[in-house]
């Protein structure tokens, strides 16, 4: 057993102190590291896949490329960004996802639109998909255990999907929810979290033009380990915004309570914006790691998007309001 002392713990070492006491092996006999294949969710697939990315899955056929809001910082490799995930649904490991994700049916798939909206209804993942064309965005991703990476995500704008179900007034909040299904996600037969994973955004969170849901990376279809067949970004938060798999999305009058504040509000708070100057209880937030990266860097307030988002949060105390 290789034990690390104090100086050589990183923070992507940690797992949250709650988590690791109630943890046990709970998944015994599941071989490999296979990852799943999801479903096409266009038709029209190509065959043509670059280097180290996944032979078997299903490439998008027409995405824009060249957001404004691209980072030109050097994106992760696939096996970078498919391999070390947060995915609590599959095990606590970063590690897990990857291995154990297979187990996920990503197509059929429906996504339940309810609250203060016109057009409340069940609809198919694969006809939300079609609503809208496609982009790469080029991202970063921050985490709050100080790990970061860079992602080339393929998806449209939050923004789109919430005019199309057209809210409200009373909607000042989107509350979404990840699938509940202990056969496809063999995690949830422990009690890590409190299911389902829940999360949510203030209405001009969601409406800015950097918030995306996310179908795809690299091109191609999302691998179940990182959230397939749809999921949220929201590339000024720490990672734990960024929920997955969504099965459920609501329009609320209160912010929704997320399930990592749930879990640990002393922790983790509603707004979840980077930002260097407030501590994780446990550890710093003033550098990160970049995945491949061997020095650790400063992490950017906002995690570099500040001139895009500041303003959503003009006289908040962001120290209270973490």
């Amino acid at each position: 057993m290789l034990i690390k002392t104090a100086p050589e713990l990183r923070p992507s070492d940690v797992t949250p102190k709650a988590l690791y006491l109630r943890r046990r092996e709970f998944i015994q006999g599941v071989g490999g590291a296979a990852v799943a294949t999801a479903a096409s969710l266009v038709a029209g697939a190509s065959t043509v896949v670059q280097a180290g990315q996944n032979p078997n899955a299903y490439r998008f056929p027409s995405v824009k490329k060249g957001s404004p809001y691209d980072t030109t910082e050097t994106i992760n490799s696939y096996k970078d960004i498919t391999t070390y995930n947060n995915f609590y649904e599959f095990g606590l490991d970063k590690g897990d996802p990857a291995r154990y994700a297979h187990s996920l049916k990503p197509s059929p798939w429906s996504v339940v639109v309810d609250g203060h909206c016109a057009k409340p209804g069940k609809y198919d993942a694969r006809d939300i998909v079609s609503w809208f064309p496609l982009e790469e965005r080029i991202y970063r991703l921050r985490c709050v255990e100080a790990w970061s990476m860079v992602i080339p995500w393929v998806g449209f704008p939050l923004a789109d999907l919430v005019k199309r179900f057209e809210p409200t007034a009373k909607a000042q909040f989107i509350e979404f929810k990840t699938l509940v299904d202990m056969r496809q996600m063999p995690g949830q037969t422990e009690p890590a979290l409190r299911w389902p994973y829940t999360e949510g955004l203030r209405m001009d969170e969601a409406m800015h033009p950097l918030t995306i849901m996310a179908v795809g990376l690299y091109g191609e279809v999302l691998p179940n380990q990182n959230g397939a067949p749809i999921r949220l970004i929201v590339p000024w938060k720490y990672g734990f915004k960024g929920i997955k798999s969504i099965v459920s999305i609501k329009f609320v009058e209160t912010a929704p309570l997320n399930t990592w504040q749930q879990q640990q509000a002393r922790e983790y708070g509603f707004y979840a914006n980077v930002n260097p100057d407030v501590d994780h209880p446990r550890w710093s937030q003033k550098t990160e790691r970049r995945l491949g990266e061997l020095f650790r860097r400063k992490t950017l307030p906002f995690n570099g998007y500040a001139d895009q988002v500041a303003a959503l949060y003009a006289g908040m105390d962001l120290r209270k309001w973490y």
